[in-house]
């Protein structure tokens, strides 16, 4: 799976909100856990801090699944 996610007024969102907000974890808790395993990339580096600040550009990578983080709104909507 790959998405596109817009920060809409936001500057940046919390890596373990991220994980929530699309779907891949059902639970904050599971976030936090799969994020101190050492399971998520982060800009293709290996991102350990369950609240780092997610910004415009990042890449987020989890379970298959790439998340690209984009400033502003969705032009589609």
């Amino acid at each position: 799976m790959e998405a596109k996610v817009y920060l809409q007024t936001q500057e940046y969102i919390a890596l373990c909100d991220l994980l929530k907000l699309a779907g891949l974890v059902d639970s904050g808790g599971q976030a936090k856990a799969v994020i101190a395993a050492g399971e998520v990339l982060r800009n293709n580096s290996v991102e350990t801090r369950k609240t780092a600040k997610i910004r415009g550009g990042d890449v987020i990578e989890f379970a298959g699944a790439v998340l690209e983080v984009c400033d502003g709104y969705d032009p589609e909507e």
